[in-house]
């Protein structure tokens, strides 16, 4: 009988890997389509509180480095303009899912551009997530190990100062090794991401630590006139530092990439299908709203409290006596919480990473979670990759460059432009089509610019200053 516990079953298995799963699957991930489709049961709150979790991760890290670059003013306007453009994309992506029906970032592309679309976009999900994993490996080795930057200064890890110098036990690529496979490793073989919820839990209540702490130390020093001026415009020189302003770009944007969460956030949310656009329109507005405002004070407050030494990785200057009471235990918390923050962040960003490389690479098999062969395969070629990834890239402003200027780029700004401008339901206007047109010309741009100039500094690292580097030379 057509309507056989039997035959249904076949098909729920068919059926479970289509564009009603989520990117980053919930508890319900191996559901089939139509039971999927009756899950509405999140609310805008609880939405908010998701969609701000993906939005705020390694990104913060490098947004002070971001205003040594820019100075003060234009570092702040660039932060707001950034989160502006982020929430007009996502709107976009909202406005032409309803209408096609697409329940994935993978779907939506799929009815503009065809079955490429939807390929494209889960490449540049892989390499995006990747990227982001390889930066918070990076990170925990920084705060961990320790680091040295471009000029030679080293900034000291937490177990570094505990064993009084460099050991065997501290050493980066041993204690990358050891989180990769004693923490990482077990809390990405969970196939739910509600195996995970007391753990996110935990992590986000970590970064809120981080950033009143910061906002602490920064306050009372400014009382205390410990704070120098800081600069108020860019320093350009030359044609190289002007050229390496283009390089902020690919890191502001990769702080608010969140496009590929979106819709499965929005799949939960209680109500019927109108009633549920309109609040997801609200969910990301509060969320642009409220990371915006961390990010402004995380870059803010840390520029102005470590300056023109403001590191890559701002964990990295938490090395040093702060000028505050209980500095040296201030800064082992500020270190410790964010580290382990990350590792806790690091299976959400995994779940979606897998599942897209697993969409690519067996189209027609049976869900992930139900093959654990392939899934332990995968899940360990990916922790492999990642790790390998961290030992290899310098720092995370390398790292947020080349992810940033190309597949982040590619899913915040680009490919909802494109959509716009196919235009297959017929809603956009003719400002909307110049505004998308605008957009890509834009994004295309500072991701050539950031990409080549990053590509000359990685080739010749022993410059000497003042020489033109990236596109500059071709201008010379």
């Amino acid at each position: 009988m057509a309507g056989s516990p039997t035959k249904r079953g076949e098909e729920d298995v068919t059926m479970a890997q289509t564009e009603r799963t989520p990117l980053l699957p919930s508890k319900r991930q191996d559901l089939v389509e139509d039971v999927y489709d009756d899950y509405h049961e999140a609310s805008v709150p609880s939405a908010v509180f998701n969609l701000s979790t993906t939005i705020v991760g390694a990104g913060i890290m490098a947004l002070p480095a971001t205003m040594k670059v820019m100075g003060l003013p234009l570092g702040i306007v660039t932060i707001i303009v950034m989160g502006i453009l982020s929430e007009n994309s996502i709107q976009i992506m909202l406005r032409y899912s309803r209408p096609s029906g697409a329940r994935s970032y993978g779907g939506l592309m799929a009815d503009a551009f065809g079955q490429f679309g939807r390929v494209l976009v889960q490449l540049c999900i892989i390499i995006n997530n990747v990227g982001i994993l390889i930066v918070y490996m990076i990170i925990i080795g920084d705060v961990l190990s320790g680091s040295t930057s471009d000029a030679g200064k080293h900034y000291t890890g937490v177990l570094e100062e505990w064993a009084g110098g460099p050991t065997w036990w501290n050493d980066r690529t041993f204690v990358l090794f050891s989180i990769a496979v004693v923490v990482l490793l077990p809390l990405i073989s969970f196939r739910h991401v509600d195996s995970l919820k007391w753990t996110s839990a935990l992590s986000v209540a970590l970064a809120v630590v981080f950033v009143v702490i910061i906002a602490g130390v920064t306050v009372w020093k400014l009382f205390a006139g410990e704070i120098s001026w800081p600069r108020l415009a860019p320093d350009v020189h030359d044609q190289a530092s002007f050229w390496k302003l283009f390089t902020v770009i690919p890191v502001m944007v990769t702080a608010y990439i969140c496009h590929h969460n979106v819709h499965p956030i929005a799949n939960e949310l209680a109500g019927t299908a109108d009633s549920s656009d309109n609040k997801m329109q609200h969910v990301v507005r509060w969320s642009m709203f409220l990371c915006g405002t961390i990010y402004l004070f995380t870059a803010t407050f840390g520029y102005l409290l470590f300056g023109e030494g403001t590191s890559d990785d701002i964990l990295s200057n938490f090395d040093t006596d702060l000028g505050v009471p209980f500095s040296n235990v201030i800064c082992v918390i500020v270190r410790i919480s964010y580290a382990v923050h990350l590792m806790l962040v690091f299976p959400l960003l995994n779940f979606s990473l897998r599942l897209n490389l697993d969409a690519i690479l067996f189209p027609r098999a049976t869900p992930l979670a139900h093959d654990t062969i392939r899934f332990s395969i995968i899940t360990g070629f990916l922790i492999c990759c990642v790790f390998f990834g961290a030992a290899i890239v310098p720092n995370i402003w390398i790292a947020f460059q080349f992810t940033g200027a190309t597949a982040t780029v590619c899913l915040g700004f680009i490919f909802p432009a494109l959509v716009l401008l196919k235009d297959k339901p017929l809603l956009a206007t003719r400002r909307d089509k110049c505004e998308a047109i605008i957009m890509v010309i834009l994004a295309i741009l500072s991701s050539v610019v950031a990409v080549t100039t990053d590509v000359f500094n990685l080739l010749e690292p022993e410059k000497q200053a003042g020489t033109p580097s990236g596109l500059s030379r071709y201008f010379l």
